[in-house]
Formats: structure tokens, sequence, C-alpha cells
């Protein structure tokens, strides 16, 4: 990869479908020199997702555990640069991200998130992607599919991303502060399998549940149990 000034940190799990998309999308970081390295955090895939990453020229690290913050929290603790993006392996980037984040990266003291979308032509999708501006904008918590572009500085100081097995993106998100955290003018596509296999609406209702459980002070494992 080229050397550059941010490292991107992506947990994968058996993620040879979505993850060539993703991988794809950045390669408008790798024109510009913006990107140092392409980590690859791997929770036991049984597929081509390694293979696949190691091709791509990403650096894979082994989770001993497949959870999604102890995956994100190794990559951080790996990585050679001092600005980070944590992306999930089934959202990509539209093409002006590159341009996007190098502004941001004037403010060190400030998190951001991307705006989000889902690829679906839906009605569905465009009623849910109203509602996640609307909880983003009041509360101040994105989730991870809209990726987190962060100071090494910042990352340490919140306490990096915590090793739970739910909400570990609303958790960062709130230690960061709706204060410090910005929402950047480019967007993170992300996939709409899921709402498309659960129903739009009922997913994301059951999300709404979820998150609002773990506000009032629900043990991350006991909304683990009700999500799987």
């Amino acid at each position: 990869m080229t050397r550059g000034e941010l490292s991107i940190i992506i947990p994968t799990l058996n993620a040879e479908k979505h993850l060539p998309r993703c991988l794809d999308s950045l390669s408008a970081g790798l024109g510009t020199g913006l990107i140092r390295e392409v980590l690859i955090v791997d929770g036991g895939s049984t597929d081509h997702t390694i293979t696949m990453s190691s091709g791509a020229g990403c650096r894979v690290i082994s989770s001993p555990i497949p959870r999604r913050g102890r995956q994100l929290h190794i990559g951080a603790q790996n990585a050679k640069s001092d600005w980070y993006l944590f992306l999930h392996a089934d959202t990509f980037l539209e093409p002006n991200w590159a341009n996007t984040i190098k502004a941001q990266m004037h403010f060190p003291e400030f998190a951001a998130a991307f705006a989000l979308t889902y690829d679906s032509p839906s009605k569905e999708a465009r009623w849910l992607e109203k509602r996640v501006g609307q909880r983003v904008r009041t509360l101040g918590l994105p989730y991870g599919d809209q990726g987190l572009l962060i100071h090494k500085s910042l990352y340490t100081e919140v306490g990096g991303y915590k090793d739970i097995p739910l909400m570990e993106d609303v958790e960062i998100a709130r230690q960061i502060g709706k204060s410090r955290l910005r929402i950047l003018n480019s967007k993170a596509i992300t996939s709409s399998e899921k709402y498309e296999r659960d129903g739009w609406r009922k997913r994301a209702w059951r999300n709404a549940f979820l998150l609002t459980r773990y506000l009032l002070g629900a043990k991350p494992e006991d909304l683990a149990k009700y999500y799987n």
C-alpha cells in the first residue's frame, strides 16, 4: 500500500461477498497517497476473506475472538498512522471520500462519520436513511456502518473501542460526545441485505429497541443474546 497519513481498519468474518466492493472504493485514497495501510482484522473466516485481503495488498491480523469491538481495537493497536478510519466490510465509500477526509484531518480534536445511504432503491431504504439522520443529529450516535475517522490522540483519550459483544460503536460515540463528532459531506453506502431479509421496519424498530435498552443501562451481553 502507498505510504500516507491514514490507517484504514476493517474487521472481517467471512466477508468475501462484500469486501471487494469495499476495497475497490478505497482506490481514491491510494491514488492521492492518503492511505498508508489497510488493516484487515479477521475473526476466523473460513471463506476466501484472508486470501482476498492479502491479494489486495492489505495487512491481515488475526483476532482470537470474532467480536467486532475487540477486532477494531486490535486494529488501532497495530496501526502505523496517527489517523484511523474504521470501516465495515459491507460498506463502501463514494468517490469523493478522500478529499473529504483530507479536509477533516485539519481538525484532530474532532472525530467524524460519513452520511449513510443504503444500496437499495426502495422507499423503505430512504425512510430508514431519514431516521438515521434524525438519530445522529439528535443524539450524536452514528453506527459503525457510517465509518469513523478519528485521530490517535482522541481515540486514546476516550479509551478506544470496548471489547463488548454489541454496541461498541454506540459506546465510542458516547465517549467522544456529540460536540466533538462531525458528519462528513460524503456518503458511506452500506449493504441492505439484512434489512431486505428481515424486513426494513421490523429490523429498524428492533435496533431502536436495543439502543433504547442500552442507553437505559442494559448490559451489552444481554442485548447480544436478543440480537443473535
